[in-house]
């Protein structure tokens, strides 16, 4: 029985931290609205038992799961991408949950007044809101993230443990967006977080990742996901 992944169709936004672990794992999985432009998934919000809030959710058998880092707990040890031990599951939860946080700043720096108003209408309070990002958000982010895998018993390859997990996933995902949306404070930040910039480039290279991001699978950055590249919002 393959996943059925619910997402917006043209863009990779918070998708595509679930689409990554599908990839990574090798996992047997459909992307449901890339084939009917999302009719399946928003029929499917309104007549859940239990409904999820948004897009993207994934469905298996009569299970639906919502809400990316729920999605990623449930799926982490059915695919290989979480550790046994339950300390090492939480301490991995916990991570993703502020890579979670990361993205929510993303968005707001473009949508920092009303998510249903344009860019255009918000302009001022987004430039505000992108200068503190990039010259103290991202470095924080991305710090911590230093920290986490200096501090990792089993060594700066991975974030947690010694196998790759979901959380390396996300944090390349992250990287990958930053430097889209933002290159100059990416370049930056990644100067000064080379194991961050490591841990990216060794998911990368991971065969089924790579031969994903090669792939029509993957839907290029554009501006109407979470990473927007805005080159005012930059500096």
């Amino acid at each position: 029985m393959a996943y059925e992944l619910y997402y917006w169709p043209t863009i990779q936004g918070r998708g595509e931290f679930v689409r990554l672990a599908f990839e990574a794992a090798g996992a047997d999985y459909v992307d449901i609205s890339r084939q009917d432009d999302g009719e399946a998934m928003m029929a499917l919000m309104q007549e859940a038992a239990m409904p999820p809030f948004a897009p993207p959710f994934v469905r298996l058998g009569d299970r639906t799961v919502g809400q990316v880092s729920a999605i990623l707990a449930w799926l982490g040890p059915r695919l290989g991408l979480a550790p046994d031990d339950p300390a090492d599951r939480a301490w991995l939860d916990q991570i993703q949950l502020t890579f979670a946080d990361l993205v929510a700043e993303v968005h707001d720096t473009h949508h920092p007044v009303d998510m249903t108003a344009y860019y255009d209408d918000q302009k001022p309070e987004a430039a505000r809101r992108a200068r503190a990002f990039r010259d103290h958000r991202i470095p924080k982010f991305l710090g911590w993230a230093e920290q986490v895998l200096a501090r990792n018993p089993s060594g700066p390859t991975w974030l947690v443990g010694e196998s790759l997990t979901y959380a390396d996933l996300s944090l390349f995902q992250v990287v990958e967006g930053l430097i889209y949306a933002f290159p100059k404070a990416a370049a930056r930040t990644l100067k000064t977080t080379p194991k961050v910039a490591a841990l990216s480039d060794r998911v990368a290279a991971l065969p089924r990742i790579r031969a994903y991001l090669d792939s029509p699978r993957r839907i290029p950055f554009n501006e109407d996901g979470i990473f927007r590249r805005y080159p005012e919002l930059d500096g």
